[in-house]
């Protein structure tokens, strides 16, 4: 699917390929019409697969009841597979909720293709879209790219049209970030992050030799397109520059995998080799994650998205020491920052009886106050743009975290850009050959760079 891993990442993709499966056998897809939601016209419910979100929207719809009389009833449902269930059977007995906690510029989509999400884009002003971050700002929106992808006949999101929005954002985030357990870290004799790849590596080194068991580093590799997503993209823009990483993809056998640049981003890439946590591969991503909130890893490779869940598994995030993905000191870029995606978006319903107090419940999630009380009682990162105030709202992990994120367009690692990869490219098969270099150990990085190559060169034979 020629979709970014940050936008439609596997977990995603099997849900909206679920949700498209079923509910276009659905008269709602049909109709788009129905009577669910809150029947209650001072009334809304909410449903949402974070668990970690459902404190922070209880207290916004506890404020939200205060200022404008409109109760709103939150309710989570997870994982992400049980979400799905339950919006399918939901929507087929048109029994859904006023608004919906989606995955971003995915999700969102497939539920607008299949009618069960209301286009609200003329509801959405300037003003609106203007509170969130100028990176997440058109999130949910159909745009050109977006519709061409929409096109085939087999597309999850055939049926929609240029424009049409089917969400606002709700969290953003990124991909690359490094968790270290600071406790660990210390025992290792080491105090602050690593400024460069190569001290990545060394840390990695002198965590491993104190706990030879533990002191490695957690990854979602069973997950294969984590590892060619989270690490490699961004290690790779780092060390060449973005045009000649985007080259990397291209059809120049001068410049692609197999070439000098690619074998030196291979062989950066295979130093973590000796120092993955053992049976990373067999573990998805939520199972890292985990790991590493147990003890078991001295690192985690995740996103913004994950202190939460960190937190959720009994990690105190004063624990953790988060930065960026390090950079090497003699790349292009050793002073990458990684571009902010919208994460997870707001959906109001094609069915919800009151669609302008569902709008207006997302618009004050939105609002700077609010978004902020949220971002602290969810650990989780706003869509909302915070300003200069963040780091003093959010706390000093989250805050680091937002660090990343501080760029010129010429050094941030954009990982939705897909515009220089074939049309037929897909990212999961990708990741299974890279996979087989590391943590496989199956091909040397010669043998691994001539399979990318050729796997990328059939993307473009097939994309004439």
């Amino acid at each position: 699917m020629n979709t970014p891993f940050a936008r439609f990442t596997p977990k995603t993709r099997l849900a909206a390929a679920a949700v498209a499966t079923v509910l276009s056998l659905s008269p709602l897809a049909a109709c788009g019409g129905g009577s669910s939601g809150s029947g209650d016209s001072t009334s809304l419910e909410m449903w949402t697969f974070k668990q970690s979100h459902v404190a922070g929207l209880r207290n916004a719809a506890a404020e939200f009841t205060k200022q404008t009389g409109i109760t709103v009833k939150v309710e989570a449902y997870g994982p992400d597979d049980a979400y799905t269930t339950k919006v399918q059977a939901a929507a087929k007995t048109h029994d859904l909720p006023d608004v919906l906690e989606t995955h971003s510029d995915g999700e969102d989509l497939v539920l607008g293709a299949t009618g069960i999400a209301k286009d609200i884009a003329g509801d959405v002003d300037a003003a609106w879209s203007g509170l969130y971050q100028k990176g997440v700002q058109i999130s949910g929106t159909v745009t050109d790219a977006k519709y061409t992808e929409s096109k085939p006949a087999d597309s999850k999101t055939h049926g929609v049209s240029k424009g049409q929005r089917f969400s606002v954002p709700f969290t953003s985030g990124t991909f690359g970030i490094v968790m270290a357990n600071k406790k660990m870290l210390a025992a290792a004799g080491i105090t602050k992050a690593p400024a460069n790849w190569d001290e990545f590596l060394a840390d990695l080194k002198a965590t491993t030799t104190k706990d030879p068991k533990n002191g490695g580093v957690s990854l979602g590799l069973k997950v294969k397109a984590t590892g060619l997503t989270w690490v490699l993209q961004p290690l790779a823009f780092a060390q060449l520059g973005k045009e000649k990483y985007q080259a990397l993809f291209g059809k120049d056998a001068s410049a692609d995998f197999s070439s000098a640049d690619g074998t030196k981003v291979l062989t950066q890439y295979a130093g973590l080799q000796p120092y993955w946590m053992p049976g990373t591969q067999t573990l998805d991503i939520d199972a890292a994650d985990q790991a590493f909130a147990q003890g078991k890893s001295a690192f985690d490779i995740g996103g913004t998205f994950t202190l939460a869940f960190l937190q959720q598994n009994g990690m105190n995030p004063d624990d953790v020491m988060a930065f960026g993905l390090p950079s090497p000191s003699d790349g292009a870029v050793p002073d990458r920052a990684l571009g902010p995606l919208a994460l997870t978006g707001l959906t109001v319903t094609s069915t919800s009886k009151h669609p302008d107090n569902a709008a207006k419940w997302m618009k004050f999630l939105a609002r700077p106050d609010i978004a902020s009380k949220f971002a602290k009682d969810a650990t989780d990162v706003p869509a909302t743009e915070l300003g200069a105030d963040a780091a003093s709202v959010m706390g000093p992990t989250l805050a680091d975290m937002l660090k990343t994120f501080v760029g010129t367009p010429e050094t941030t690692y954009d990982p939705s850009d897909n515009t220089f990869r074939p049309p037929t490219y897909d990212q999961d098969s990708m990741g299974e050959v890279l996979a087989d270099l590391t943590p496989l150990k199956q091909k040397s990085v010669d043998q691994t760079g001539k399979a990318m190559a050729k796997l990328d060169n059939s993307f473009w034979a097939t994309s004439k």
